[in-house]
């Protein structure tokens, strides 16, 4: 799959959405992908993640053992990713602010980790789970994601491996475009959510 493949599978959930929308990171774009349309469709998901399953095995030289995610949007393609790769899956989540695992999750000095998101964007909520993994004594031989909306700019300290990946807009909410200002913002995703 190609990245227009992976927009026609957004389109075909109504994901891809148009408007002005406060991004995780706090910037605007004029583009969200709404993933969550995508993951209540368990064929439109394993559509997607068998592909990103195939792209990781062809593209990292070291296979993972295991696979962690950030909870909550890297879960399910992190679990469904897992189940094309015949792998384990696991994942993180946010305690007092900060990624670690929980729920009797456990990794092992050594074992060879692949970090699952959904969709990166600064790669802050990447960086944050590697962090947390590496502190177990693991190795994080890379990221993958189904989306890079950074369009393959962005750096989570490791490689990352996308199934798609293209820059959209975003801007600084100081600096909006006159077509952003005129529109209502909506903030879709979760994080900071009570």
């Amino acid at each position: 799959m190609n990245t227009d493949d992976v927009l026609d599978v957004f389109r075909e959930a109504g994901a891809l959405l148009e408007g002005h929308f406060i991004l995780s990171s706090g910037r605007r774009s004029p583009v969200f992908l709404q993933k969550a349309l995508i993951f209540k469709n368990p064929v439109l998901t394993e559509k997607l993640c068998k592909a990103l399953a195939e792209k990781v095995k062809t593209e990292l030289t070291i296979q993972p053992d295991i696979i962690v995610a950030p909870a909550m949007g890297g879960v399910i393609p992190g679990y469904e990713t897992a189940r094309h790769m015949e792998l384990e899956s696991i994942f993180t989540e946010r305690e007092n602010g900060e990624f670690a695992l929980r729920r009797g999750f456990s990794l092992t000095p050594g074992q060879e980790v692949l970090m699952v998101e959904d969709i990166v964007t600064t790669g802050l909520s990447s960086r944050e789970c590697i962090k947390s993994i590496e502190a177990t004594g693991a190795h994080v031989i890379g990221g993958a994601c189904l989306f890079d909306r950074s369009g393959g700019t962005v750096d989570i300290g490791v490689p990352l491996v996308s199934l798609a990946s293209r820059k959209f807009p975003d801007y600084d909410p100081d600096e909006l475009p006159a077509k952003l200002k005129s529109l209502p913002p909506v903030k879709p995703g979760s994080r900071g959510l009570q």
